[in-house]
């Protein structure tokens, strides 16, 4: 039996430490991440790259005088919060594409991304309002959204790999509900309808690690490292404060860990299949993880001691559960 996770999951808050917990494993010798942490080499998906490429999608519809069709503006959250479901429809091939290496060579990378999320929207009961365009704007916005698109299908086909042996695929993604909900999420808020969209393939597979923050300190964490020179940038990007609190001012992973069926586990039911997701829980109410943003050749010992410390524990936890 394999000494590593084949999927993680690494779900919290906007700002909590995901991006630096993730960076912070993907620059660790590789025996040192397994023996600690039953993580192997990373291989990385994430959904804010198509959060990001959804809202140059109405930059660039706004630009043209045209109407936005995601957002209201760059400061709103989701038009429609069943686009939460869009995002992971659109993980869920990017982790079958990983584990098969399938390859695109589309004439236009911008079009081609543009069908994916329209086919993802439809999944999730939302309408192909890419499709819905007037030719012209959609070959004009392709256009400029052309290099884009082809960075985040790079990003993807340059992990790919003749053997997923000694590897893992870390997952990282971010859910709530607006401030002031009560529990359980409805809707599309929150993980217990984002871990319900996801695929057959993924679950059969997968654990849960949580970085724990409130949304208090989420709030200020993410208003602490937000660099509006760099919009794009995992370790650095800001939310704007109508997100935070609509989308992420509620968060139910503890609620859904405390209700599970099976102690330090999420159940998951869909479609008469139940999954048992074993959770691992990275206490960083106390920030641990912000100095993780600056260069390893800064990181202070005592800390990278303590953030391997919380780590470790949480994977333990994990690795107990597993299969």
């Amino acid at each position: 039996m394999s000494n590593i996770f084949h999927t993680v999951l690494l779900l919290a808050l906007p700002a909590s430490g995901k991006s630096e917990v993730r960076n912070f494993m993907a620059q660790m010798e590789g025996k040192t991440l397994e023996k600690d942490f039953h993580i192997g080499e990373n291989l990385q998906l994430d959904d804010f790259p198509y959060v990001h490429f959804m809202r140059r999608i109405d930059e660039e519809l706004a630009a043209l005088g045209k109407e936005r069709i995601y957002y209201q503006s760059n400061e709103e959250p989701f038009n429609n919060n069943y686009d939460w479901g869009t995002l992971v429809q659109l993980l869920n091939e990017d982790y079958h594409d990983l584990l098969h290496s399938n390859r695109v060579s589309p004439a236009s990378y911008a079009e081609h991304l543009f069908d994916r999320i329209d086919a993802a929207s439809l999944k999730v009961g939302n309408e192909a309002r890419l499709k819905a365009l007037p030719a012209e704007t959609r070959s004009a916005i392709a256009g400029k959204l052309e290099k884009e698109a082809k960075e985040i299908r790079d990003f993807l086909e340059d992990q790919y790999t003749d053997s997923l042996e000694g590897k893992t695929i870390v997952i990282e993604a971010a859910r709530g509900g607006p401030d002031g909900s009560t529990l359980p999420l409805t809707g599309a808020y929150g993980y217990q309808y984002t871990l319900s969209q996801f695929s057959d393939e993924l679950l059969d597979n997968a654990v849960i690690l949580y970085i724990w923050v409130t949304p208090e300190e989420s709030r200020r964490k993410n208003n602490e490292r937000a660099n509006p020179d760099d919009p794009g940038s995992n370790l650095f990007h800001g939310v704007p404060m109508a997100v935070m609190l609509g989308d992420y001012g509620t968060d139910d992973m503890q609620y859904l860990r405390e209700h599970s069926e099976k102690e330090n586990t999420v159940t998951v039911s869909r479609n008469g299949k139940t999954w048992h997701l074993p959770i691992g829980v990275f206490d960083n109410r106390v920030d641990k993880t912000s100095f993780l943003r600056a260069d390893k050749a800064d990181w202070d010992a005592q800390l990278v001691a303590d953030v391997t410390a919380a780590i470790r524990e949480a994977t333990d936890t994990m690795w107990s559960n597993y299969r």
